[in-house]
């Protein structure tokens, strides 16, 4: 593939990935994420694989970006998640159902 073709490949999956999530209720946002995370981790490994094989330096580097971006998505998208599901937990001496 020529460079030109998967820049604009690039582009598109950049716009419509935009259009897709500007659609989405903001609540839904943060059970979506924890799903999310599944596929970020593909992206490491997909990340791990093309820095790997990679032959030119600038490429390894690339790679190399490629993978701290996509664990930094990961942790950060665990954090949220573990942040939501805090929400869900009763506090001690409070009982379900009554406010104090």
């Amino acid at each position: 593939m020529t460079p030109v073709l998967l820049i604009v490949i690039f582009i598109a999956a950049t716009l419509v990935g935009y259009k897709l999530i500007s659609q989405v209720p903001s609540l839904l946002h943060t059970p979506l994420m924890s799903g999310m995370n599944a596929l970020s981790g593909i992206t490491v490994l997909g990340a791990l694989l093309a820095a790997g094989a990679a032959v030119q330096s600038g490429s390894r580097i690339a790679g190399s970006i490629a993978i701290v971006l996509a664990m930094i998505n990961v942790a950060g998208g665990f954090g949220v998640t573990n942040r939501m599901l805090l929400f869900f937990k009763t506090k001690p001496g409070r009982q379900e159902g009554k406010k104090s």
